[in-house]
């Protein structure tokens, strides 16, 4: 039994390209944006950066070693 074969359509003939997206690789990019921009419009609604700086205290500790052992 044969089995059918599918002809895909040359763009070229057809005179146009046709793109077809999931709707979430449209809206996902879309809402990531929009919180980044309020975000950056309202960086006191940012509750990450009002913990601990943990980073900061490592770095300075780093930063003062480095100075002792280079004098």
């Amino acid at each position: 039994m044969s089995a059918r074969s599918h002809t895909r359509r040359d763009p070229a003939q057809s005179g146009s390209v046709e793109i077809q997206l999931p709707w979430w690789a449209i809206a996902l990019p879309a809402i990531a944006f929009a919180a980044l921009l309020l975000l950056i419009l309202n960086p006191v609604d940012a509750h990450a950066a009002t913990g601990e700086p943990t980073v900061t205290h490592l770095l300075e500790r780093i930063q003062a070693l480095v100075l002792r052992t280079a004098s």
